[in-house]
């Protein structure tokens, strides 16, 4: 690993620049350790402190992950692509948790009264939102508009005005939230198989399979996307409710 000494000035970008600089070689592989703090600050002749400050920068920008208790590794591209979603969420974290936690509570309902009301149109028209879910992401899109317009539609169903109020609410309030998590490999396939079976219980006019459906849905995407960032130490974890 060659690395120069820093100079005091500008150490933080000094240190960033270099080992941004050494990543770029392609020396260590996604998965592979970098050297320790204390190697790393030996090497490069600055304190510990600077180089955790420049670590974490490298990971806000996606480059590394840093595992509390194990050491500093190379990002895959998973962790590349959930960086700013990290970050977003980490900035507003109780705020998301509260969101998630009125989600689990509301939208739920609002599929159980567009499973009694949607009429033959509506449904017709949520099939035609899921079809083009599924042609966006067969086409490598992360299907985001056609999944916000999915929920529009269910709250619409509903026929009622508050909860749809609600919905447009908590819609806003998570649009780049949902637009960066649809970008993690996997995760637009999982939510159109969420929406799927909503909609056939909905379908089925089947009001308590809605509900379940749904909540299954939010607890999926809280488990698989919230979750694992939002109980890192100093998070509230909340525990959920199962179907």
């Amino acid at each position: 690993m060659t690395l120069r000494a820093i100079k005091r000035r500008g150490i933080h970008g000094e240190i960033v620049l270099q080992l941004r600089e050494f990543l770029a070689k392609g020396d260590l592989k996604p998965g592979d350790q970098l050297p320790s703090e204390r190697a790393l600050s030996e090497r490069l002749g600055v304190s510990r402190p600077s180089v955790r400050e420049a670590l974490r920068s490298l990971e806000s920008s996606g480059l590394v992950h840093i595992r509390i208790g194990s050491g500093t590794y190379v990002a895959s591209a998973e962790d590349t692509l959930l960086s700013p979603l990290a970050t977003a969420i980490l900035q507003q974290r109780d705020v998301l948790l509260d969101i998630f936690e009125a989600r689990k509570t509301i939208e739920p309902e609002i599929a159980a009264l567009a499973a009694r009301r949607a009429g033959i149109e509506e449904v017709a028209k949520m099939e035609e939102v899921l079809a083009e879910q599924a042609r966006q992401i067969a086409a490598g899109d992360t299907g985001v508009e056609a999944d916000t317009a999915f929920h529009a539609l269910l709250a619409q169903a509903a026929k009622n005005k508050v909860f749809l109020k609600l919905n447009e609410a908590i819609v806003d309030s998570l649009r780049d939230t949902r637009e960066r998590s649809l970008q993690i490999r996997g995760r637009p396939e999982r939510s159109l198989a969420g929406h799927r079976e909503i909609l056939k219980a909905i379908r089925a006019k089947n009001a308590v399979g809605a509900r379940r459906a749904m909540l299954a849905h939010l607890v999926a995407i809280e488990r698989n996307i919230l979750r694992p960032i939002v109980d890192r130490p100093g998070g509230r974890a909340r525990a959920h409710a199962t179907p």
